[in-house]
């Protein structure tokens, strides 16, 4: 039975189990971001943890085969960035970072909204490019949020 499961989690099915996964989790943000349903799930450590899971288990492997910092050249300049991402592994923990983070920040973009009284339909726009593109999002937020708060903060 462990062999058939570590046989099914291959990269090609976690990219897909995480992909996937993750949709949920910011439907529930966009379509219910003040629900207690979204936050049990989405504001808790569950999908963090969830994702984490899939992070220690492929960190794991690479540290089985003996290339855990291997592969890693992320400060050697831009080739060496292209050279670890050549590695699937690498890049799918990379992915599996990037799916974390943008959740974290959708997730704190509503409970923000929330304390700014921002509408919800307002805040459907910046979940949506905080989802695809992360820091265009959380810009497009922090707009709209000076309106709301009627004040410039950089800092809380």
């Amino acid at each position: 039975m462990i062999n058939n499961l570590l046989t099914y989690l291959n990269l090609e099915n976690i990219y897909l189990i995480a992909n996937w996964g993750i949709i949920p989790f910011w439907l529930l943000l966009i379509f219910l971001p003040y629900h207690q349903l979204t936050n049990f799930f989405v504001q808790s450590v569950i999908a963090p943890l969830l994702l984490a899971v899939g992070y220690i288990y492929l960190s794991y492997g690479l540290f089985v085969e003996g290339d855990l910092f291997g592969g890693f050249e992320l400060y050697s300049g831009i080739d060496g960035l292209y050279s670890m991402f050549a590695n699937e592994t690498l890049l799918l923990i990379f992915w599996l970072h990037f799916l974390s983070i943008s959740l974290f920040t959708g997730a704190w973009i509503v409970r923000d909204g929330k304390r700014y009284l921002i509408p919800k339909i307002v805040l459907i726009p910046s979940l949506i490019l905080t989802y695809f593109t992360g820091p265009i999002g959380l810009v497009l937020y922090w707009f709209i949020r000076i309106f709301f708060a009627k004040k410039i903060s950089f800092n809380d």
